[in-house]
């Protein structure tokens, strides 16, 4: 404990907070011990951290992951009403005249032992499909892009709630004490922008939110020391402001000052791990061969997800890449093939990798975007081009490693793509499972706010224990 903090914080004025109602997680947290959230861990976990590989725009499930051949005999029909069943459409389509039916223009085929079914749009994601768990009906309540990805962040559509990394960071703590619990990650271009608050901490203390890593200057903003400063005069600078700052805090017992306190002393810190960390250039050239040539150049998903091999093998808790481009109303087939052209690779070789390490049993890595896209074309449908509208009543996403079972498919669709039919997995059910992996019980893990308990999956979500190796 700090000097100053020794000086005053007496017995009699321990005594005095404790009667003012204030918590013993506080009072833990006061002198270093493990705060209260830290009790998240309910059970054995099967994986330590976690990498998700989010897909920002929502990808096209029909020409990626959930085959419908059949559609090619009905190719330009319209969608049956018995199928559509009167669901919600978004503003783009809702004034169509017809729904015309657009079969995929990709070949499936099965690969691995498990036979799983996967494009021909993602040949290196076929090689790893032996590790892969694939969902093939998650579902969600939002349609448009800003609600959807907020919800699959934070368990609502209305922004303010913290992100599943900060939920992470703040159930289970660090164990890099120089580098941030929870990173994201941004690659891509166009789409639906991202906001900082898609990994940010809400209502939590400011120190779970994610530190977003940039591709341009440095890595984290304001890392470098200021020009004409010099690292000794910089370290006393951020001694003697910490200082300031437990002399504030003992007067108000403010903790956002504490978390204040701890972010200043980690960013020092970060100035020696995070520059040693983001340059590759140790890495050997079979590495660059696996991850392809892309993982040597900053920004790019390639390099974002060989940076996460990085960031897992210093055991960083929570690891988001976001990708930017999905979002394909017009030109679906020329536009995916590009997608699947920037991520397909690292993806597969981000399994691969952690696989040979031996790091995969204990590291979750997730795959899949906000929601899904619409059987039928949104526009003109030809015979070499289409385009599909938001669809959130099924979509499919991959997980691998950290005690997921390898080389499964789980849940169907019906003959169009557009109901689940088998084992539907709610947006809950899908971060329930996550925190499971974890240790984290997804119904403990809470945090009281404005008079009531928030947890990540609010009032829902079910563990799908079915797809868990221990389930």
């Amino acid at each position: 404990m700090h000097d100053h903090l020794d000086s005053t914080l007496t017995r009699r004025r321990l005594l005095g907070m404790a009667g003012s109602a204030v918590s013993a997680a506080a009072i833990g947290q006061l002198f270093g011990n493990a705060s209260a959230a830290e009790l998240g861990v309910h059970h054995s976990a099967t994986a330590k951290r976690v990498i998700y590989l989010f897909q920002s725009g929502a990808p096209s499930q029909i020409d990626l992951f959930d085959p419908k051949p059949e559609l090619q005999r009905i190719q330009g029909d319209d969608l049956p009403n018995s199928i559509r069943k009167g669901q919600r459409l978004t503003g783009m389509t809702k004034d169509q005249s017809t729904f015309p039916v657009a079969a995929s223009r990709f070949d499936f085929d099965r690969h691995g032992d498990s036979g799983t079914e996967i494009s021909e749009l993602l040949p290196h994601t076929a090689t790893v499909a032996d590790e892969l768990c694939l969902i093939r009906s998650l579902h969600t309540e939002a349609i448009n892009h800003d609600p959807a990805i907020t919800f699959m962040q934070t368990g609502a559509q209305l922004a303010g709630r913290p992100s599943i990394g900060s939920w992470v960071s703040y159930g289970l703590g660090s164990t890099n004490q120089d580098l941030p619990t929870f990173v994201a990650m941004v690659s891509g271009s166009g789409g639906q922008p991202l906001y900082e608050r898609l990994w940010g901490s809400g209502f939590l203390p400011t120190k779970y939110q994610g530190v977003k890593f940039r591709s341009n200057g440095d890595p984290v903003l304001f890392l470098s020391d200021p020009a004409g400063m010099r690292r000794e005069a910089r370290k006393a600078f951020v001694d003697d402001l910490a200082e300031l700052n437990r002399i504030r805090f003992d007067d108000v017992r403010d903790p956002d000052i504490r978390a204040r306190i701890t972010q200043y002393e980690l960013a020092f810190r970060m100035q020696t791990s995070v520059p040693e960390l983001t340059d590759v250039s140790d890495e050997p050239q079979h590495i660059f061969d696996l991850y392809g040539e892309d993982a040597k150049i900053p920004g790019t998903f390639a390099f974002n997800c060989l940076l996460a091999r990085r960031l897992c093998e210093r055991d960083v808790r929570f690891i988001q890449l976001f990708h930017r481009g999905w979002d394909q109303h017009t030109n679906l087939p020329e536009k995916i093939a590009v997608q699947c052209k920037d991520t397909d690779r690292a993806s597969a070789a981000l399994v691969a990798d952690l696989r040979q390490r031996g790091m995969l049993d204990d590291t979750l890595v997730v795959w899949g975007g906000e929601f899904g896209r619409t059987v039928y074309c949104q526009g003109k449908l030809t015979a070499e081009d289409y385009g599909r509208d938001h669809h959130p009543r099924c979509f499919s996403s991959w997980l691998a490693g950290g005690g997921v079972k390898p080389g499964m498919t789980w849940g169907a669709t019906d003959d169009f793509g557009y109901n689940v039919t088998e084992h539907p997995v709610h947006v809950h059910d899908l971060n329930a499972t996550i925190f499971h992996c974890l240790g984290i019980d997804h119904t403990k893990l809470t945090f009281k706010f404005q008079g009531r308990h928030y947890r990540l999956t609010d009032v829902h979500g079910e563990v799908v224990k079915e797809i868990l190796r221990s389930g």
